[in-house]
């Protein structure tokens, strides 16, 4: 069944329907949530939030085509709280990696995802939900406007900020701890 059917029939209160669309959803949205928070257990809370406002609040959303925006920009709201909640308590989490991919050297791999863990860890909430949502979930900048639900210019400007942060925190980690010459680590 189409998710704009599912959508429509969930706001009829067809729990059934409702429980499809979180089925089908729910672990990009907890991927999400955990990139933003960078704490499995605060995803998870951020995520569950999401989908009880979801529940409560469906027969509110207007156009049943745009569910996946909607339910994002619930679930990033919900991250923001939590951070909020939160920010007097730091917790700082490895994320496994979210996919497998073949590397031809894993060593390179493993201090790549390091290098971007420690990045994002740096950039705010907002900065980091930006470039979660565009660049690790593959959504175009209009989409995220609307799931963040501000003007795309301002995303646009956010993103910027956000990047530049990141171009400068590599940059003075790489000059810290530069590579030994020729690349090789022996």
């Amino acid at each position: 069944m189409d998710q704009r059917r599912l959508v429509e029939r969930a706001q009829g209160g067809d729990h059934e329907a409702f429980a499809e669309l979180v089925r089908t959803s729910v672990v990009r949205l907890d991927v999400a949530a955990r990139l933003i928070l960078r704490d499995p257990e605060l995803a998870r809370d951020a995520v569950q939030e999401a989908l009880l406002r979801a529940w409560r609040e469906l027969r509110r959303l207007r156009d049943p085509d745009r569910f996946d925006a909607w339910v994002y920009r619930l679930t990033v709201n919900a991250c923001l709280d939590q951070a909020r909640r939160r920010r007097r308590h730091p917790i700082e989490v490895d994320l496994a990696p979210l996919f497998t991919p073949v590397v031809p050297d894993p060593a390179i791999a493993v201090a790549d995802r390091a290098l971007v863990d420690g990045i994002l860890r740096r950039l705010d909430e907002r900065g980091r939900a930006i470039v979660v949502l565009h660049y690790f979930l593959g959504l175009p900048l209009t989409e995220v406007a609307v799931v963040l639900d501000i003007p795309v210019g301002t995303v646009k400007s956010r993103l910027h900020r956000a990047l530049g942060e990141m171009r400068s925190e590599a940059s003075a980690i790489r000059q810290r701890a530069p590579l030994p010459s020729g690349g090789n680590l022996a």
